[in-house]
């Protein structure tokens, strides 16, 4: 019997975003579909399983390692030591120290090189360290972009030969066109008011370039009187300038923050959009791109990092910089229903080039990459 040790930490979070979404999907689907008979899934996590979760991964071995902090260091890394799987995967966190040989990482960004500034001095320390780490510890890494490999490749001199590009997956059943008008009016009325809305959700913080997108929404509300920003996600860091730049420009009552979107809601949040807009510095994939595209909803983003390359000339992409870019764009899209409606149909098609069973089979080949392999140190 083969033994696949898997993090999954990050995969119970009860608020998932994008990393915790990744570790999820493959995890459950690997026990569902992806693992061989002779292999078993044991996954390390620091608190137990909710019932439902344990009956998405069946056969799997779930070791629960209670400590609330330094987890990884402190309770994954000595049961690693204890009782060593033959393979090792870490999705979405830090590879432990006593990490098996034939271990695997996926490494989603390296976004803190591009924009310092929009990272703490901690961060920036941890995230290199552990980026420096990645690279030397693990056999093979997964990289969720070409941009993102190229950065491993350019910045930390990792091997070409070990770094795999590996997409991650929208799930189509869930994120997909919601046409029922009593759902949209619903949404459109708890989070926009009953306005129409231009649309942006991840996490509020500086490199996701927020402020300059409420700047440049000013401009369109100045012409649109039926115009809303929605701004859903939760606050990150360094959220004041945030709070100034809405307050400053008047726009108290056309800029809505409703926090977290539940995932039960947010098909129909995204549908009901006039469009998505993302003008993000810099992602290492872009989960909303695909989610706001699965849903049939045009998308504004940018033309930095991975988001063209996810985008799949679907979008239209501006410069995240310039904000007379970003609100040309958004008054063109906004007040040209015809160009909304190509760009729509465009990213649809492009959405379905993005599956999670395409993700796990990648994961499933580079695990049995290194179990061949895994006699070779890293």
């Amino acid at each position: 019997m083969t033994i696949i040790g898997i993090d999954a930490s990050r995969a119970l979070r009860a608020l998932r975003t994008g990393t915790e979404r990744y570790a999820w999907e493959i995890i459950r689907r690997l026990a569902e579909h992806f693992v061989p008979p002779d292999f078993r899934l044991r996954l390390y996590t620091d608190r137990p399983p909710a019932p439902e979760q344990r009956a998405a991964t069946p056969g799997a071995e779930w070791v629960v390692l209670p400590l609330p902090r330094l987890w990884t260091h402190m309770a994954l890394a000595p049961e690693l030591l204890r009782r060593p799987p033959d393979l090792f995967f870490e999705p979405a966190h830090v590879l432990p120290l006593t990490r098996p040989r034939a271990s695997l990482v996926t490494v989603h960004d390296v976004g803190y090189e591009h924009f310092p500034e929009a990272h703490t001095p901690f961060q920036r320390w941890y995230l290199r360290l552990t980026t420096k780490w990645h690279v030397r510890g693990a056999r093979l890494i997964l990289a969720d972009s070409r941009a993102t490999r190229d950065d491993l490749v350019e910045l930390y001199g990792a091997d070409p030969a070990r770094v795999r590009v590996v997409y991650p997956g929208v799930d189509l059943h869930i994120f997909r066109p919601v046409r029922d008008p009593r759902r949209l009016e619903a949404v459109r009325a708890h989070y926009a008011g009953g306005a129409r809305y231009v649309l942006y959700v991840g996490t509020l913080q500086p490199r996701k370039n927020v402020v300059r997108l409420v700047r440049a929404f000013a401009r369109l509300a100045a012409e649109e009187p039926d115009a809303v920003l929605v701004l859903a996600g939760r606050p990150g860091w360094h959220t004041a300038p945030l709070d100034q730049a809405v307050r400053a420009l008047g726009l108290e009552r056309r800029v809505r923050r409703p926090g977290y979107v539940p995932e039960s809601d947010l098909p129909a949040l995204l549908s009901g959009a006039e469009l998505f807009a993302f003008p993000s510095l810099f992602e290492g994939f872009g989960f909303p791109v695909l989610e706001a595209q699965a849903c049939g909803t045009p998308v504004l983003t940018s033309t930095t990092s991975s988001l063209p390359e996810v985008a799949g000339g679907a979008a239209w992409l501006v410069d995240p910089h310039d904000e007379e870019a970003i609100a040309a764009g958004l008054a063109t899209l906004w007040r040209d229903q015809r160009l909304r409606r190509e760009l729509a149909e465009r990213g649809l098609a492009n959405a379905r080039r993005f599956t999670w069973e395409r993700t796990v089979r990648g994961v499933r080949s580079a695990l049995l990459e290194l179990l061949v392999d895994r006699s070779h140190p890293p």
